[in-house]
């Protein structure tokens, strides 16, 4: 069995046979969890200037909450929505392959320096990105890159609407907070 840093290195090197390994390791939750965190305060780190650090508390919280909703939709729109005949899944699985997904997430540290900051997040969010693909793809045993790219826009474009409508009905809109 892998250690979590090799793990996470062939995630981020798109190594379609760890997300089979993490998809078949129920013991890897956590392990998943870690990356998820660490890739969030990589972020945060890259925006400390902007952010502070209560950022980085805030930025772990959103990244395992956001990891958690991005599985459960995969999952439903991967298996109920666009499912191939040899999908079998279930939360675990996505919650472990995507978690590790966010491996290459941890370049955004190197953001911190302000000349470097947006190709790094640039270059990280779509590594992230295709890695999220391969991820998705592996753990609904899809043949298709294809379809796994479409759960991943149908998802996407899904959490941008929930999170449109939360953010106006808190107060924000087009032009800031209502106050």
């Amino acid at each position: 069995m892998s250690t979590f840093i090799e793990r996470m290195i062939r995630a981020a090197r798109l190594d379609a046979r760890l997300y089979e390994e993490v998809e078949a390791d129920q013991t890897a939750l956590g392990q998943a969890m870690g990356v998820v965190v660490l890739s969030s305060l990589a972020g945060g780190i890259a925006n400390l200037g902007v952010l502070g650090v209560g950022g980085l508390i805030v930025g772990a919280i959103g990244g395992l909450i956001g990891w958690f909703i991005w599985a459960l939709l995969t999952y439903l729109i991967g298996t109920k929505l666009l499912p191939e005949p040899s999908t079998e899944a279930d939360v675990g699985q996505m919650l472990r392959t995507i978690g590790f997904s966010a491996s290459p997430g941890l370049i955004q540290v190197i953001g911190i320096v302000p000349f470097l900051s947006g190709i790094v997040q640039l270059v990280a969010a779509i590594w992230m990105l295709v890695s999220f693909i391969i991820a998705v793809r592996q753990a609904l045993d899809y043949s298709s890159t294809l379809r796994a790219a479409a759960v991943c826009v149908i998802g996407w474009i899904i959490q941008v609407a929930v999170l449109v409508i939360l953010l106006r009905a808190a107060g924000y809109g087009p032009h800031g907070p209502a106050f």
